[in-house]
């Protein structure tokens, strides 16, 4: 079989299990497959497939058929211009987060961190902590509760040379970390989805593949929030700084939970949230009082 038939056959069994992107999806299977690039397979059209290979893509074909991420099936993603190892253990790097890491290095454009530890929370894969360790060129401490989680981000923190700035910590949220101020800068792509939408509202491919530890945000989606927010308070250093990524509709949500004033301790301040490009709640911002 040439090469251009398997796509276009692949793309229509794509297209009748549901997948919506199905050219692209068989152009990156059997690129992989063949080690070629999109380009290289339109050059190599007209050129026969050989039997191994087609067996080979025609697995990776079938386990797309059933929803699998294509991530994971590559075992790639691109995120920050970078690729990253992803398995099931971790959520595949979204543009979302993308988004959340441009109002950090933006923000520290203009007012840079504190001495004082900056912390990737609830660290997946590792993305945020490779980017801002890239980036801003300062160590980074990643925490997360899956220690599958923190080996990948591990892997991927040798795979981008930032190994010597990452350390990593296996905890629930902050509960390894001192009730002391020591945190000047905390990033965190925290689980934030509620149940009911784990249950009904997502594609197949993230309520059927990807780990429902770093999804389940509780009934409402706010109760990691709001275990974060708890515990924070201790932690942060006075001026030290939060950066969230949250729900599309959750917005005021978060920034309530925040803004309450407790007896006998600080309080945060510079409440705000920023919309992503299409308009929807993403990024909570706010600061420890000094």
């Amino acid at each position: 079989m040439r090469v251009a038939q398997f796509l276009r056959e692949s793309a229509v069994v794509l297209a009748k299990a549901g997948i919506d992107t199905p050219e692209i999806d068989a152009e990156l299977l059997l690129g992989h497959c063949l080690a070629k690039s999109r380009t290289g397979l339109y050059l190599a059209a007209e050129e026969q497939i050989s039997e191994s290979s087609i067996e080979l893509c025609s697995t990776l074909i079938a386990r797309r058929v059933k929803r699998e991420p294509l991530a994971y099936i590559l075992g790639v993603q691109e995120f920050w211009s970078l690729d990253f190892l992803v398995t099931p253990d971790v959520l595949i790097p979204r543009p979302e987060t993308e988004f959340l890491l441009e109002q950090v290095i933006h923000f520290t454009e203009n007012d840079p961190i504190e001495d004082g530890i900056l912390l990737d929370l609830c660290c997946g894969s590792g993305a945020i902590a490779v980017v801002l360790a890239k980036e801003l060129n300062r160590p980074v401490l990643a925490i997360d509760i899956s220690w599958e989680a923190l080996c990948i981000a591990h892997k991927n923190c040798v795979q981008h040379g930032v190994s010597h700035l990452v350390t990593f910590l296996h905890s629930d949220l902050l509960s390894a970390v001192l009730p002391r101020p020591c945190l000047s800068c905390v990033v965190s792509n925290p689980p934030y989805v509620s149940q009911e939408s784990i249950q009904e509202g997502l594609q197949p491919e993230v309520a059927h593949f990807e780990p429902h530890l770093a999804l389940d945000g509780g009934k409402k989606g706010m109760e990691i929030i709001s275990k974060i927010c708890g515990q924070l308070r201790s932690r942060l250093l006075p001026g030290g700084h939060l950066f969230m990524e949250i729900g599309t509709e959750q917005g005021e949500d978060v920034s309530n939970l925040f803004v309450v004033q407790l007896v006998n301790e600080q309080s945060f301040g510079d409440v705000s949230v920023q919309k992503d490009y299409a308009g929807h709640d993403r990024v909570f911002y706010t600061k420890l009082k000094k």
